[in-house]
C-alpha cells in the first residue's frame, strides 16, 4: 500500500480507496481478512485513529464489517453491490472530470470527445 503524503487527499481516503479497490477488483474477496489497525498504522507510519478511519468508512459502504476481537473482515460481494460501488466510483470521477473542465473553459463537445476517444484506447 502506498501512502503519499503531499496529496491533497487525506490518508484515511488514500487507505480506503486502495483497499476498495482491492474489494472490487476481487482481489480480497468475502471472508477474507483486512490487516490489522495497529499492524497497518505501524507499516504506514501513522496514527491508528487515521487507519480506523479508513476502515469505518468502508464499513459505512458495507465492504466490510467489524468482528468485535478479531478485526476487519471483507463482506461477500455480490454483482449488483460490485455494479453499484463501480458506478459511485464513476459519478465522482467525471464529476471531477466536469469541474476541471469548467475550470479550464472546456466545453462539453470537447469533453465527451476527449471520452470517447480516450474509450476506445482503453478497449485496444
Amino acid at each position: 500500500m502506498k501512502i503519499y503524503q503531499n496529496s491533497s487527499e487525506p490518508i484515511y481516503k488514500q487507505i480506503a480507496a486502495q483497499l476498495r479497490e482491492e474489494i472490487l477488483t476481487g482481489k480480497l474477496r468475502g471472508g477474507d481478512p483486512l490487516p490489522s489497525i495497529r499492524g497497518l498504522a505501524q507499516d504506514l507510519k501513522i496514527s491508528v485513529i487515521t487507519t480506523m478511519k479508513a476502515y469505518e468508512e468502508l464499513s459505512e459502504e458495507g465492504l466490510v464489517t467489524a468482528s468485535k476481537g478479531k478485526g476487519y473482515f471483507v463482506n461477500a460481494q455480490d454483482q449488483r453491490m460490485l455494479v453499484e460501488q463501480h458506478m459511485r466510483q464513476v459519478e465522482k470521477n467525471l464529476t471531477d472530470a466536469i469541474h476541471s473542465a469548467r475550470i479550464a473553459g472546456i466545453g462539453l463537445e470537447e469533453v465527451e470527445n476527449t471520452l470517447e476517444m480516450l474509450w476506445e484506447i482503453d478497449e485496444e
